[in-house]
């Protein structure tokens, strides 16, 4: 699945949107399995910016300097988050993703101190403990699903006290939207989207 030189919007809203309609687990990351090595150029063309608004939220979020602090990147990707962060100082990251193939790509960027394969909601994140915990997902009515069962998830870790939420921060110009269904706000074209920042707690 290379990227082919000269893929168009259209092409790359297309197989983004195909994505949206996968709500299997094992068949979504199948699908994010196949998708790895286009993964950075194909939502390079969608103007992609949550890596970009999640270190901003984090940054100013975080009490002390960046390199005293210890970064838990969940469903990591290929990395993209890691870059935005080194940029602006922070050293201490570790990352976990689902899929294998995005975590190659991961390891491949040489950015994390640690990366673990795991899927939140199925099975304990990784420590280390106390570190901050930063996710993100789409904000737009047609993600809705899955954004309810991602912070129903959430509540659930905060609840047993391993976890204390400290951001849930909703942002415009999140990507372009991959089709008129995902229910843009804009007439640019964009969706939003949603930030998560936690402090992991440490055990008792």
């Amino acid at each position: 699945m290379a990227q082919e030189k000269g893929r168009n919007l259209s092409e790359v809203q297309a197989r983004i949107g195909a994505s949206h309609n996968i709500h299997d687990l094992d068949r979504k990351l199948q699908f994010y399995g196949r998708w790895a090595p286009d993964y950075d150029q194909d939502v390079a063309a969608l103007q992609y910016r949550a890596p970009r608004l999640a270190v901003d939220c984090l940054t100013q979020a975080l009490p002390g300097p960046p390199h005293a602090a210890l970064i838990l990147d969940v469903a990591c990707g290929t990395g993209l988050v890691a870059a935005e962060l080194q940029a602006r100082g922070f050293l201490q990251l570790h990352g976990v993703d689902g899929s294998p193939e995005m975590l190659k790509q991961a390891q491949a960027c040489g950015l994390y101190q640690h990366l673990s394969l795991c899927t939140l909601g199925q099975e304990p994140l990784p420590s280390p403990e106390g570190g901050l915990v930063c996710l993100t997902t789409r904000a737009n009515p047609s993600n809705l699903q899955y954004k309810e069962a991602l912070e129903a998830t959430l509540d659930k870790l905060e609840q047993a006290g391993a976890w204390k939420r400290l951001v849930a921060q909703t942002v415009d110009h999140w990507e372009l939207a991959t089709s008129p269904l995902e229910g843009t706000r804009a007439k640019d074209g964009f969706i939003s989207g949603i930030i998560y920042l936690y402090q992991k707690q440490r055990s008792p």
